[in-house]
């Protein structure tokens, strides 16, 4: 019988994976930019386990550090998308890999 952990950390390993290959496949800026989020909460899963199983709160604190990071991402990074789709017209990243207007 699998243990908690392990479920939790081969979840975690699933989820980094996941938005792992959203990254590496996808060429939409939009899907890219939430695989790179889901490898975020991946890392986070696999933090707050061993902060848990450790009995420790320094995994707790590395998991609020990593939200407080991706808040600011999550707001810099869609005004940036949405500001390169109003000057180009597309957010596919093979036509945006020139820097011409």
């Amino acid at each position: 019988m699998i243990s908690q952990m392990n479920f939790f950390l081969m979840t975690g390993l699933l989820i980094f994976g996941i938005g792992a290959m959203g990254l590496l496949i996808r060429r939409n800026l939009i899907i890219c930019f939430m695989s790179i989020e889901l490898m975020l909460n991946g890392v986070n899963l696999v933090f707050v386990t061993f902060s848990h199983y450790l009995n420790s709160a320094v995994g707790m604190l590395y998991v609020l550090f990593i939200m407080a990071i991706a808040a600011a991402e999550v707001a810099i990074g869609l005004a940036i998308i949405l500001l390169i789709y109003r000057l180009k017209g597309t957010v596919d990243m093979d036509s945006l890999n020139t820097m011409k207007g």
